[in-house]
């Protein structure tokens, strides 16, 4: 829909951050996660835990990001993936390349609609 994402990922004591910004030759979330992971191997968060202040410090850092883009101040995390170790206090950072073979942004691209993710990883439909 060409609108930047501000992604943000929680699993008990780490947490990661970035932006995916939408245009020509700039990494995706397909170029940071190739596959999707099979179906019945990611726990939910009362299967695996999370650290109670996890979701509040990466929030915050997701909405620094948001205001970073909506005014234009500043550097985003587009192209880096912020890594947090709740455990060390350690941040760390890592590059992101865009994929030229990406099936989402890549040059020729095959996956051009969404899919339905919850039939995909086999998670059972929920009663509306």
């Amino acid at each position: 829909m060409g609108k930047p994402l501000v992604y943000g990922s929680i699993y008990q004591f780490e947490g990661q951050a970035t932006v995916f910004m939408p245009g020509q030759e700039t990494p995706c979330y397909r170029c940071l996660f190739p596959a999707p992971p099979p179906p019945g191997t990611v726990p939910s968060c009362a299967e695996g835990g999370v650290f109670g202040v996890l979701p509040g410090v990466i929030g915050s850092i997701q909405a620094t990001e948001a205001i970073k883009i909506a005014t234009g101040e500043g550097d985003t995390l587009e192209g880096r993936l912020l890594l947090y170790d709740a455990l060390h206090m350690d941040f760390q950072e890592m590059k992101i390349r865009w994929d030229a073979d990406c099936p989402v942004c890549g040059k020729e691209p095959t996956i051009t609609g969404l899919i339905d993710y919850e039939q995909f990883c086999g998670v059972p439909a929920r009663p509306i």
